[in-house]
């Protein structure tokens, strides 16, 4: 099962591919898309959209994890990640990809033991537990969490969209 993990956000959009076989986790790829802070909105979604399809064409995950959005104290920023998430959703939906989502209270707590994990924690246990990855910087780091919590937690998810679908 390949599994593409994707952070949002409006500037860098992080994301991190592995391959998950049983209990094994290995590292396939990370980056990150941007977007020009200088074009308008709805160009830098276009530029992320873009971006993210070309990254799953490239390296075909079988499903995708997004991170849920927090809240933020600033109401338009909040607004503007969301729409940078909407992106991230909406593009392996798009693709027929399968899309599970994760607060990231869980991602934390799946990767490091502690839902209030610090980033730096994040960042090395990644590294630890995907020998290769760390080079792309923290958003493909935390992508990288996202997808490895997807990788432990999927067929509770699947489970769970099952009863609901009944």
């Amino acid at each position: 099962m390949r599994i593409i993990g994707i952070d949002p956000g409006l500037q860098r959009t992080g994301w991190g591919v592995l391959d998950a076989r049983g209990n094994r986790l290995s590292f396939v790829a990370e980056g990150t898309v941007t977007s020009n802070a200088k074009t308008p909105l709805a160009e830098r979604l276009v530029e992320l959209y873009d971006g993210l399809k070309t990254v799953i064409e490239t390296w075909g995950p079988d499903e995708a994890a997004v991170e849920e959005t927090f809240v933020n104290k600033n109401p338009t920023s909040t607004l503007k990640l969301g729409q940078a998430r909407a992106i991230a959703l909406l593009v392996p939906a798009r693709l027929g990809l399968g899309v599970g989502e994760y607060p990231p209270n869980l991602v934390k707590k799946t990767v490091v033991g502690a839902g209030h994990a610090a980033k730096e924690q994040v960042q090395m246990m990644v590294k630890t537990l995907l020998p290769g990855s760390g080079h792309a910087g923290a958003d493909a780091a935390d992508a990288l969490a996202v997808a490895i919590c997807h990788a432990h937690h999927r067929e509770t998810n699947a489970r769970i969209l099952a009863g609901v679908a009944r």
